[in-house]
């Protein structure tokens, strides 16, 4: 099944931005995208990509049984 492109305005939805940081992704060419004529587009598999590498895991702590108050 093929990729559904999305609009600059739609891939800002998808992410919760704003279309300007998307316009901004694509002029640094920090992300992949389609040249459709003069229109930009971005495949949904290349959003969850984006997300997928710069998503932060939580750092587990170890913590102290000593450091309890009694």
């Amino acid at each position: 099944m093929a990729d559904r492109l999305l609009s600059v305005l739609e891939a800002a939805d998808r992410l919760g931005v704003g279309e300007r940081f998307i316009r901004r992704l694509v002029s640094e060419r920090r992300i992949r995208y389609v040249k459709v004529g003069k229109h930009v587009r971005i495949a949904d598999s290349v959003l969850a990509a984006y997300v997928e590498e710069r998503t932060v895991e939580p750092v587990r702590t170890r913590r102290s049984r000593y450091g309890m108050a009694a």
